[in-house]
């Protein structure tokens, strides 16, 4: 996917990028059986985050604004995202995690991405 030979638009090359930054931070993110990583997936309406362990290939933990319980929430974008977060945290200390990794998923840390990981901090992550 990284490479197109004739070419490709603006759209095209958003996803090389955001590719690219996505294996640089995965060279170096590695979740455990004790720190398993927290994966941020951000489409333009919806946020999802799982809690992943690597070396068994496990998804210990997972909350979306598909979610039932959040589905068609109120609030901004950003609002939503830190509600996943908390919900995301509370399901992690369900399943016995308390120390993760975070993968930004090649997106930026602001905004949604920001505030997904606040909530989850402020809910009792570590990482």
């Amino acid at each position: 996917m990284l490479k197109r030979r004739n070419g490709g638009g603006a759209a095209y090359k958003r996803a090389v990028g955001k590719a690219r930054r996505h294996f640089r931070v995965r060279k170096n993110v590695r979740g455990t059986a004790e720190r398993p990583r927290l994966v941020v997936t951000r489409s333009t309406r919806n946020i999802t985050a799982q809690i992943v362990d690597d070396l068994k290939g496990h998804t210990l933990a997972s909350a979306s604004t598909l979610d039932p319980s959040l589905r068609g929430g109120e609030g901004d974008k950003s609002s939503q995202a830190a509600k996943v977060g908390a919900l995301l945290a509370e399901r992690a200390k369900a399943a016995g995690v308390s120390k993760v990794v975070f993968d930004r998923g090649g997106n930026r840390y602001a905004g949604r991405i920001a505030s997904l990981a606040d909530a989850a901090r402020e809910a009792g992550l570590e990482f």
